[in-house]
Formats: structure tokens, C-alpha cells, sequence
């Protein structure tokens, strides 16, 4: 079965094709020749997932799925949450945005957190959504140098240290992304 995933993001496509059975063969967006920006204009994490694997299924007729993950700070209402890739700007950028977080919660005592991933899959015609969570919270400054995004400055619950410090391994195993693509490939061996 051949699947695309509707991302740019190399780190996301190595976390998950590290996931997949080896009958599933997952396409980047390079791959079918999509090089233009899908459009992640949704409210909500669900809604940008639903969005992007829409997008591919219209413009480029395949069978695909999508993920959008936020950062969800209890002290801060939910932010960056659906922003959190553009938390500090337009540019992306994770130095900043992890700067930003921890500067907005210097004067707060609750720094508890919680990554959600949904990922939106549509096969067959049908469109299925699949979410995951890793709660855990926001340390002081960022350490470690593996991951990506919010990584160094976010340690799940149980651990004594950051989604930067583990193994790829190990956070597939507690993390986020990792629950929401366990669940869809449950689906997909179930179904197919």
C-alpha cells in the first residue's frame, strides 16, 4: 500500500515511516511533485490535519493522510496550540518560538503542558481522524540536541528528561505523534 504523507517536515517523515509496517510505503509530498504550500488556515489541530489531507486528495488524487500538532500550555489558555509552529512569527523558527514560550512563563508556577497530534486520513474516499497525547511539562531552559520543535524545553510525564534527550525510540513509544500514528496504523491493518 502506498500512502502519501502531506508534509514537508523531514523529522515528521522519519519519525513515522520508523512506525509503519513494511508493507506501507509512505510518498512525500516531493515525491508526487506537490511543492507548493497546502494551506493550514483551520481553527483547530484537527481542522489543519482534515485541511492539508483534503488538499492532496483534490489536487493530486491520492490516498493520504496529514498530521498537525500543537503545544498546549495550561497556564497560557491552551497557547501556542494551533500557532505553535508560528508562535513566534511567520518564519518558523523553533529557537524562537521555545525562547518566546519560556519568557511567557517566567512568572508562572504551572508549566504543565501537553503535546496533541490528530492525523487525518483519507483512504477509499472515506476521511478518518486519529489523535494523540503526551502530557507532561515546560522546564526552565532547553536542553538536549535530538528532536525538533519544542523538544529540548518539553519533558513527558515519567521522564527525567526532554523529548531532545531520548531516543527516537523512546518517544515514539510515549509520544504524541507516535500514539496518533500507532492508532492509524491499527486502523490500516485492520481494514486493509
Amino acid at each position: 500500500m502506498k500512502l502519501v504523507f502531506a508534509t514537508n517536515n523531514a523529522n515528521k517523515v522519519k519519525e513515522v515511516q520508523s512506525l509503519l509496517p513494511s508493507h506501507i510505503t509512505i510518498l512525500s509530498l516531493k515525491d508526487i511533485g506537490c511543492e507548493e504550500d497546502i494551506p493550514e488556515t483551520q481553527p483547530t489541530i484537527e481542522g489543519n490535519a482534515i485541511q492539508k489531507a483534503q488538499y492532496i486528495k483534490e489536487h493530486y488524487g491520492y490516498d493520504c493522510f496529514a498530521d498537525d500538532t500543537g503545544l498546549e500550555v495550561n497556564a497560557l489558555n491552551g497557547e501556542p496550540g494551533v500557532f505553535s509552529a508560528r508562535y513566534a512569527g511567520e518564519q518558523r523558527n523553533a529557537d524562537d518560538n521555545m525562547n518566546k514560550l519560556l519568557n511567557e512563563l517566567q512568572d508562572k508556577n504551572d508549566r504543565s503542558a501537553h503535546f496533541k497530534t490528530v492525523v487525518a486520513l483519507i483512504l477509499n474516499g472515506q476521511q478518518h481522524t486519529f489523535e494523540g497525547i503526551c502530557k507532561g511539562s515546560i522546564i526552565n531552559e532547553k536542553i538536549g540536541d535530538q528532536g525538533f520543535g519544542y523538544d529540548p524545553i518539553f519533558m513527558a510525564n515519567g521522564f527525567e528528561e526532554t523529548f531532545a534527550q531520548i531516543s527516537l525510540a523512546e518517544k515514539n513509544c510515549v509520544g504524541h505523534r507516535g500514539k496518533a500514528v500507532q492508532k492509524l496504523i491499527d486502523f490500516l491493518n485492520t481494514n486493509n
